[in-house]
């Protein structure tokens, strides 16, 4: 027990003495992790939006397939990118494979279905509500689409905060594709793990703070704006 304490204490040092391993391993992940958010957004939350106020053959089954995709196998999409970004895969030549651009594209793929899933749900059930409205206006499906998105932007925020979460928080992907090199690829979840089989508890445990500390803090923000946005447009 005195051996946790002192580690967490030891933890608490580094956190608040801003160690430089601590700090470049934490912006890493950050910086990984919201340009996949951006990339999910830009995909998947027009994706959802189209699919929620458009009839088409087959309609079903696509719902169906991007509510399986959000349990999609982390090391799944870690094995695919591998393959696709190796020397003997189609995307081989662009040589990223071990670099935080390929960690992007594996966390990228693996929270886009999650976005335009979620997304898609909550635009369907305004779209219900609304349609005859839009219509009236002389709004086409598209333009319905874009608007609905708008409207909803603080609902979608909590979506948007659910992605960031996965990505933030995946180990097996990023470990597969980016070979957790110190100082190159290694972010806050394959640090956690390696530092933890090494016996190195404060900094896995560091990390660990810094980790829950943005989560909670990202939730915090997103739940404010969210309820000032209600009082204030209804």
């Amino acid at each position: 027990m005195n051996s946790v304490s002192d580690a967490a204490q030891q933890a608490l040092g580094l956190v608040a003495a801003a160690d430089p391993k601590l700090v470049g391993v934490v912006l890493l992940s950050l910086r990984v992790s919201l340009t996949a958010v951006l990339i999910g957004c830009l995909v998947g939350l027009p994706l959802g939006a189209a699919i929620a106020v458009n009839r088409f053959r087959g309609r079903h089954l696509v719902t169906v397939i991007l509510n399986a995709l959000m349990g999609l196998p982390s090391v799944v999409v870690g094995l695919a990118v591998y393959l696709l970004l190796s020397r003997a895969g189609p995307l081989g030549s662009w040589g990223i494979l071990f670099t935080p651009t390929a960690m992007v594209i594996a966390q990228a793929i693996l929270i886009t279905p999650t976005l335009a899933a979620l997304s898609r749900q909550v635009v369907e059930d305004a779209w219900g509500e609304y349609r005859e409205q839009l219509s009236s206006l002389g709004e086409s499906q598209l333009g319905a689409a874009g608007t609905l998105l708008w409207d909803l932007r603080f609902s979608l925020l909590t979506i948007v905060l659910a992605g960031f979460g996965r990505a933030v928080s995946e180990v097996g992907a990023v470990m597969i594709v980016g070979g957790n090199i110190d100082g190159v690829t290694r972010v806050m979840t394959t640090t956690i793990a390696l530092e933890t089989s090494k016996g190195d508890l404060p900094l896995a445990l560091g990390l660990g703070f810094i980790l829950l500390a943005v989560v909670l803090s990202l939730n915090a923000g997103a739940y404010v704006v969210k309820e000032t946005a209600q009082r204030r447009y209804g």
